[in-house]
């Protein structure tokens, strides 16, 4: 994935130097851009690796190119979450999980490697991502889609990660994009006067899965509501189905458990998505369901074989041993998809492997 063939195995590619190192992105080669959710995933596996300088040359990159410094922008703070390959927008909002992995990703590195300076002083970075997603303000300006207003990226009064913070969509949120394992470790290492904002995101995160979560499949929606209720969003009819972004949805509760062991209800909620995902036939399921089970792709893709292999880490029954052995015996994803298949699919390996761990002060 990073240092195969360039033109069918590796999503990584350097990209020249600037005043702070050198630089590369993470291309998702289906669509030919480069996204602050494979960035932010790029700098967790090289932390975890312990890929110092592919780490360095990622974040150079996404701090050169998707970052928002100008105080007048209404994504000031954030990344934009899709850009071209030669580091001009196609969108300069972001999407919040990248967010998220970029602060937890930052935190490993200062604990992992130590701290240097500017932008490799990676702990105060961190500090000040997390201070943006409670505290910026309301601001409106221009972007290359128009007039934009940003808020925070988190929603204060609920203590939820928004969908994302552009103002038309900032009352829902993505059920993938909850991620309590790293709230919890917010609270321990981020700034004090919010350590206990993060606590109380984790729990309402945990409690957010068991409304979103399907009482019968344990299949989230790829959008929802705040009250976990599926949301189909306007330029996505199948939004309020399980795909794509819901994949994900497992491992974070998983990983969660697998952490900090605080909510057994991950345990029932792993057992219940892998039992259904058994009786489609564990080696042949879909990728794309209603939420009640109705099958909508056939395609058995790496990307939901790893998620579905991560929900072992606190699933109880013995089934999630095969789950596991099926992402063993999977090949690593070539071609045309090899970006998000791939990345699943690499931190798929990391969890199960018990690869995929917190990297402490």
């Amino acid at each position: 994935m990073f240092f195969g063939k360039a033109d069918s195995e590796a999503v990584y590619f350097p990209a020249g130097t600037n005043q702070n190192g050198p630089l590369a992105y993470i291309c998702d080669i289906n669509n030919n851009d480069v996204r602050s959710e494979g960035m932010s995933y790029g700098m967790m596996i090289a932390v975890q690796l312990n890929r110092k300088a592919e780490f360095d040359a990622i974040w150079n990159w996404a701090r050169s190119f998707m970052y928002h410094s100008a105080s007048n922008h209404p994504a000031h703070g954030y990344f934009a979450w899709s850009m071209k390959t030669n580091g001009l927008p196609n969108d300069e909002m972001p999407a919040p999980d990248g967010e998220e992995y970029f602060a937890t990703s930052l935190y490993f590195a200062s604990h992992r490697w130590g701290d240097g300076r500017g932008i490799h002083e990676y702990g105060a970075q961190a500090d000040q991502l997390l201070q943006d997603f409670l505290h910026r303000e309301m601001i409106a300006g221009r972007t290359v889609s128009g007039v934009q207003t940003g808020v925070t990226i988190f929603d204060p009064e609920r203590a939820m990660v928004r969908f994302t913070p552009d103002f038309p969509n900032r009352n829902h949120t993505d059920p993938s994009y909850h991620l309590p394992a790293f709230y919890e470790l917010w609270a321990l290492w981020g700034p004090d006067r919010d350590r206990e904002f993060w606590r109380r995101a984790a729990a309402v995160s945990r409690d957010f899965f068991q409304r979103a979560a399907h009482p019968q499949t344990g299949l989230t929606p790829e959008y929802a509501n705040f009250d976990g209720t599926p949301w189909r969003a306007p330029w996505s009819r199948d939004s309020d189905k399980f795909q794509f972004d819901a994949w994900r949805t497992a491992m974070n509760w998983s990983m969660d458990w697998a952490w900090f062991g605080k909510d057994r209800r991950a345990c029932e909620l792993s057992d219940r998505i892998q039992k259904f995902f058994e009786q489609q036939g564990i080696d042949k399921y879909g990728s794309r369901f209603t939420l009640s089970g109705q099958m909508l792709g056939a395609d058995h893709t790496v990307g939901i074989v790893a998620m579905n292999a991560v929900a072992s880490l606190a699933a109880t029954h013995e089934r999630s041993h095969r789950f596991v052995e099926e992402l063993w015996n999977a090949r690593p994803p070539t071609g045309r998809y090899r970006y998000y298949d791939g990345m699943l699919y690499l931190m798929g390996l990391l969890h199960c492997s018990g690869e995929f761990r917190i990297w402490k002060p």
